[in-house]
This record gives C-alpha cells, structure tokens and sequence, in this order.
C-alpha cells in the first residue's frame, strides 16, 4: 500500500497529512478543490483532457460552484485518482514514466486509458492490480 503522505503529496496537501486516519478525516471533511486541479494537472498535459478528466470527477457546473471544499464523495472520487497516480509513481519510480502509463492506452484494460478506468472504484482496483504486477515482474 502506498504511504498516505505520498497521496497527499499528490494532492498537494504537504504537511497536512501523515497518517492514514489523517488522509481519512480529510476526504470525510472534504479536500480543497486545489487538490482534485493538482491531482489532474499531474496526470494530463492537455488543458481540455485536463478539464475533461476533472468535469468528470465532479460535473463542470458544480465544481465552478464549489466556494472551497468539495463534497465528500468528490473527495473520495479524488483521493481513488491520486492514490493510482501514487502507486504509478511508485512502480515505475520515475514521474514521466508513470505518466506514460497512466495516458496511454493499455490491453490489460481493454485498450482504455488507465487514468480513464481508475474513475471508478472497480477501475482503480483493476489499474492498481495491473501496476502491482508489473512491480512484481508478472505479465501484465
């Protein structure tokens, strides 16, 4: 399992997290909308696949509403995505190499985008079963 200061970290939370319970309360609090834009702009270089990623985290018209904090579950939403950029960082131990993978379209996955499937709860488990096996030297 990835440190829970490093999803943090993802999410440009800094100092404020260092336990898992720490990353818990925040999520159940809500997490600033800054964190789901750092999340997004760590994966996406296009501004309009950023924006398209981001609107479907939390719908275009509610995140422009949001003052500060986002909801909850859009917290959760956010925290699954920067918990997949994490562990991609982690296995491929490079930035840029974790960001090839996240973007590009992988068989394992139907041909789909990792960054794309890790939307949704099953999806992410599935990008990170796919990331730990390549850690792992299994074929993948």
């Amino acid at each position: 399992m990835i440190a829970a200061k490093k999803i943090a970290e993802v999410m440009g939370l800094g100092r404020r997290v260092h336990s898992l319970s720490d990353l818990s309360a925040a999520v159940a609090h809500g997490l600033p909308k800054a964190a789901l834009r750092a999340v997004v702009t760590r994966v996406i270089a296009d501004p309009r696949d950023r924006n398209g990623i981001l609107y479907r985290i939390v719908p275009e018209a509610t995140y422009k509403r949001r003052k500060d904090l986002l909801k909850p579950e859009e917290s959760a939403r956010t925290e699954r995505l920067a918990r997949v950029v994490a562990t991609a960082e982690y296995v491929w131990d490079d930035r840029e190499d974790a960001h090839a993978f996240l973007t590009a379209s992988h068989p394992e996955l139907g041909n789909r985008r990792p960054v794309d499937v890790a939307l949704t709860e099953l999806g992410a488990r599935r990008v990170e079963d796919l990331l730990w096996k390549l850690f792992h030297g299994l074929a993948a």
